[in-house]
């Protein structure tokens, strides 16, 4: 079965997350950081999403407001048709189970005083999800799964390669058994050869557990080998939605135009038209009015200042936002 035609397991309606800019002392906030401004979209099961951008478009900010780890300003995050922003903290537990993040930096997100085996298990205890008897083949099984073994159950953090302890971190993700994982630029910190590894485990494990994902990356080589569709950011905004195929084989929004142009051909022969976008991203605390890419857009008149783009269709599943083109 294709993914457009499952069912939705996740449905997000206008999700904007605003981060209030600290002033001085009796001060009020008058101010706040844009970070991600009115993002839709619906991820349907068993599908991978992957979200590119530059720094500062608001990609990890808005994969964490899905699952709640950063509280979103406003919108709606529906799982399974349940809106978990609404949900009390004590009813959010539940849901924990199903949602999952790999995080960036995987030395970073393990405590270095647990074990391999404490890590992994500490997932299962919370959760109570095993018997006592059962904790330790669990923990194995899930190594196995992550393309280590029982040899890894007693080592520490710093003793694993960076490779080895992204695998560490998805195990505990896996622990308790999700539908749902937000990767987080998993393969950013990791050798060029590690990161084939690791893409090549998430892909068997998407496929082996039916895992809708929903990878973060800068790189737009990642994004094309792993992803079913393709979402592109810039300033917190949606620029374009595509499946994988269609967009890296007919960009229509400049902004994605611009970052396809800069990913390398393994071609020596192949020669493709670089465009240098002018400038840097403008500060989030004053995004341009009206379509926020304007000020860096080849293609920007005065019209464009004035509303901001709505998401139009161009294609099967394929969206953009500019006015300027068909």
């Amino acid at each position: 079965m294709t993914t457009e035609n499952r069912e939705n397991l996740l449905e997000i309606r206008g999700l904007t997350k605003h981060f209030p800019v600290k002033s001085g002392f009796l001060k009020p906030n008058k101010e706040s950081v844009k970070a991600v401004e009115d993002f839709s979209l619906d991820i349907k099961k068993g599908e991978v999403i992957g979200v590119v951008g530059e720094s500062g478009s608001g990609k990890t900010t808005m994969g964490r407001s899905i699952l709640r780890l950063i509280e979103p300003t406003s919108g709606e995050v529906r799982f399974d048709g349940v809106d978990i922003t609404k949900l009390p903290r004590k009813a959010l537990r539940d849901y924990r189970r199903k949602m999952q993040i790999v995080f960036q930096d995987p030395l970073a997100s393990l405590n270095p005083r647990f074990t391999a085996e404490q890590l992994i298990g500490e997932a299962l205890d919370t959760h109570n999800l095993v018997p006592k008897a059962g904790r330790r083949s669990r923990i194995v099984d899930l190594l196995e799964k992550t393309g280590l073994g029982a040899e890894h159950l007693a080592r520490y953090p710093h003793e694993f390669s960076g490779g080895q302890r992204q695998r560490i971190g998805i195990a505990r993700a896996l622990a308790v058994g999700p539908q749902f994982i937000v990767a987080d630029e998993p393969v950013s910190a990791l050798d060029v050869s590690v990161q084939a590894q690791v893409l090549n485990l998430l892909l068997d494990l998407k496929r082996d557990l039916n895992l809708t994902m929903l990878m973060v990356a800068h790189d737009l080589g990642v994004v094309e080998y792993i992803a079913d569709r393709v979402v592109v950011m810039y300033l917190g905004r949606i620029m374009e939605v595509a499946p994988a195929r269609a967009l890296y084989a007919n960009p229509v929004h400049p902004y994605t135009e611009a970052l396809l142009s800069a990913v390398p051909i393994p071609d020596p022969d192949a020669r493709r038209q670089r465009i240098v976008l002018k400038g840097e991203i403008p500060s989030p605390i004053h995004p341009p009015s009206g379509c926020v890419f304007r000020t860096r857009c080849p293609l920007a008149t005065a019209e464009c200042a004035k509303v901001v783009p709505p998401l139009e269709q161009v294609g099967p599943s394929h969206y953009k936002a500019c006015i300027h083109r068909p």
